[in-house]
């Protein structure tokens, strides 16, 4: 095989995701798992009859149009002017992806060329990072800063140069728990048009907020033809497993996500997507439950952290608090995670491996609240023992 690395050099050092570590130790030790972040229970039972039903039924079971079912193509644009305000046409605005990951990846692989630079805030979603070097483009982060993690606008600013061509924004974030203000938007947005930059948003915890309240940047003047938005049923509806997200944008955004996009899955979840457009149009009722159970839970692993030792930061939305470690007496949270299933039998994720900055991340560790109420109190009793 010679001397040549096998793994192309671009993904170098992006081996076994943190995830699957963490989720494996878990599985070895028997350990509560509130580092990845899925749900212990199933969503709606209408919507898991929806799947089964177009299962029977034949619908889906063979390859489903490329940009996806019509019905749930017209249930995201229903969803993104019920919700948003946003109107989009679902013939040529809308697209089905594998899943916001697959959204994510096909985006920025259609849209950056080698040499570009995209700016990102920082912590990132792993995947970002990989998907920015696979399409041979530079990341440029946006560092969001404890206690507070809101974004520097006057760093943004500077970070901006002429070969960037994207910005990479995630909000509600993961994560910080950080929902950008109409103010912090307006000014992203600001910077995206007078720089003539494109602008993706990863929306995935759009109904996740807690006291705040989750502005699209595509509803903002100038941004409804540089923005391609990216949600997904996951979060929402509790259904991880099923990879069901999308995209919408303008028609020749769409049209180069797709591009890229057919070579990748071409299409999934043909089922799902049925049920997937039933559960987009649920009453409004099931989101307000969603989120004040979510609320409550929060406050749970909230109290039960911080009475532990630790010291949390308070999430405005997603189902993930950020901890530091410091008032422990620990310093790297890398080591912590690693050896916290031994000491009490619980799991979670260290910050560290979000940031291209390291020592901005080195002292922090992120929960999820996302499981059973009496997983949350058993992890709680747990981690008293630190």
């Amino acid at each position: 095989m010679g001397t040549r690395p096998l793994l192309n050099r671009r993904l170098a050092g992006m081996g076994t995701t943190i995830f699957a570590e963490m989720s494996a130790l878990a599985t070895a030790t028997g350990s509560i798992n509130l580092g990845q972040g899925f749900p212990d229970t199933d969503g709606p039972e209408e919507v898991r009859e929806a799947a089964v039903r177009a299962l029977r039924e034949g619908r889906g079971n063979q390859y489903p149009p490329g940009p996806g079912i019509p019905e749930l193509r017209h249930a995201i644009a229903e969803h993104q002017q019920r919700f948003h305000g946003l109107t989009y046409d679902p013939d040529t605005e809308v697209l089905v992806t594998a899943g916001a990951t697959e959204a994510i990846a096909a985006a920025l692989l259609a849209l950056l060329e080698p040499g570009d630079e995209v700016i990102a805030l920082e912590p990132f979603y792993d995947s970002y990072a990989a998907c920015i070097a696979m399409a041979g483009a530079t990341r440029r982060p946006l560092t969001l800063r404890a206690p507070h993690f809101r974004p520097d606008l006057d760093e943004l600013r500077a970070l901006i140069t002429p070969r960037t061509r994207l910005l990479l924004i995630n909000t509600p974030h993961n994560p910080t728990g950080t929902v950008l203000a109409p103010g912090e938007l307006a000014a992203i947005a600001a910077l995206a048009v007078e720089h003539d930059l494109l602008v993706i948003t990863d929306e995935v915890y759009e109904h996740l907020v807690f006291g705040a309240t989750h502005h699209p940047l595509a509803a903002l003047p100038g941004m409804r033809e540089r923005t391609v938005t990216i949600s997904s049923a996951g979060k929402t509806f509790s259904f991880t497993g099923w990879k069901v997200g999308w995209v919408t944008a303008s028609p020749a955004l769409v049209s180069a996500v797709r591009t890229a996009k057919q070579y990748l899955t071409y299409v999934s979840a043909g089922p799902f997507q049925y049920a997937v457009a039933e559960a987009l149009r649920l009453p409004d009722d099931y989101f307000r439950t969603l989120r004040t159970d979510l609320l409550r839970k929060r406050d749970l692993l909230l109290d039960g952290l911080t009475a532990a030792g630790f010291r949390a930061f308070t999430p405005e939305g997603t189902y993930f608090i950020t901890t530091d470690i410091t008032p422990l007496g620990e310093k790297d949270g890398i080591d912590f995670c690693r050896s916290l299933p031994e000491r009490c039998g619980v799991v979670a994720i260290p910050n560290a491996v979000f940031y291209d900055n390291t020592d901005a991340g080195r002292s922090l560790v992120r929960f999820t609240f996302c499981k059973k109420d009496e997983v949350l109190t058993e992890a709680v009793t747990r981690l008293q023992r630190l």
